[in-house]
This record gives C-alpha cells, sequence and structure tokens, in this order.
C-alpha cells in the first residue's frame, strides 16, 4: 500500500510534478497476481508463435490476454477511485482529477 505523494512518468518520459494527494491501493496484491497471470498467458503466446502453431490458437490466446488486461485495468480504475481520487476531492486536487482525465482518454481509445 502506497501511502505517500510522488512524481508521475508519462509514456514519453516527462516527469509530472509532485501533488498534493496520497495514494492508498487497496487492490495492489489482486492486481500483481492478476498480472503475473497474464505475463504467464503472454509468454505461453509468445511460445506458441515461436513453435509455428496455428494462427487462430494464437489469436484466441491473444483474446484471452486482452480480456485478463481489461480486467486489471478496471480493477485499478476503480481503486482509483474509491481511494485516490476521492482523497483528491477533498482536497481540492484538480490536477489528479485531470491526470484521470487523460488516463481515462489515453485508455478508452
Amino acid at each position: 500500500m502506497e501511502n505517500e505523494a510522488h512524481e508521475h512518468v508519462h509514456a514519453d518520459g516527462t516527469i509530472h510534478a509532485h501533488h498534493g494527494h496520497t495514494h492508498s491501493h487497496t487492490q495492489t496484491k489482486v492486481v500483481l497476481n492478476r498480472l503475473s497471470r497474464a505475463i504467464g498467458h503472454l509468454n505461453a503466446v509468445k511460445r506458441m508463435v515461436e513453435q509455428g502453431r496455428d494462427c487462430s490458437d494464437v489469436l484466441i490466446q491473444l483474446s484471452a490476454v486482452n480480456s485478463a488486461l481489461q480486467g486489471v485495468s478496471k480493477i485499478i480504475l476503480k481503486d482509483h477511485i474509491e481511494h485516490c481520487l476521492v482523497e483528491a476531492v477533498k482536497e481540492d486536487d484538480k490536477e489528479a482529477i485531470d491526470k484521470l482525465k487523460e488516463a481515462i482518454d489515453k485508455f478508452v481509445k
């Protein structure tokens, strides 16, 4: 569980300054477990490709990986809304709210 202000590193490598609210993640263990499983499935897909397995089978497995990642994303988003965003609203941290909007825009393309 993380309870400190921090920096956000953007995909392009730029770092966004600290903001006032704290992050309290309650689903970290669940997220890490699901990510580990998704990584395992993705490694299995990689092996399938290396072995020249049927493209249809590979696509089916990739679909399962995508679904697993969507599930993890939902958990992270809900946790963020329930904890981080609530705290940001209490502290009138408009930057955190704007960051969530930006993340949602990128996530829901």
